[in-house]
């Protein structure tokens, strides 16, 4: 789904745990992401990470513990195929963080596997470092 200004858009969370962020992985894809998802027409950003983690990871995320930690875009003529926006969320949840049929793979990443995720990501990625959440 798009923004108002027509930039291609996510919403994902932000699960840090010992100074690692969980990141997944599709089938058919090399690189890592942050869990979520682009919304439905007519989604809230709560109401789709919602929707996106039990869709992915098969755990409920509690939409009032839902806190914006960033938002991070590339630009146009960016080489993986910029513009993005990736609106980020952390959020407490219960249930077992277990991939469905779409996960190929779930990991925890430090700093230093920056490389290993879209850059998108990336940029999330040194926010948390930044920020004294990743090592």
């Amino acid at each position: 789904m798009t923004s108002g200004s027509g930039v291609p858009e996510k919403v994902a969370w932000i699960l840090v745990r010992d100074g690692r962020v969980l990141v997944t992985r599709s089938h058919g894809r090399d690189r890592f992401y942050l869990p979520g998802g682009h919304r439905e027409p007519g989604e809230s950003d709560s109401e789709t990470l919602v929707r996106e983690i039990d869709e992915e990871l098969r755990a409920a995320i509690h939409p009032a513990s839902m806190a914006h930690f960033g938002t991070f875009e590339i630009g146009e003529g960016h080489p993986e195929h910029g513009p993005f926006r990736m609106i980020c969320y952390t959020a407490d949840h219960h249930g077992e963080l277990t991939p469905s049929r779409e996960i190929a793979e779930k990991a925890w990443f430090r700093h230093a596997d920056r490389a290993r995720v879209s850059a998108v990501d990336g940029l999330a990625f040194d926010a948390l470092h930044e920020a004294g959440w990743l090592t």
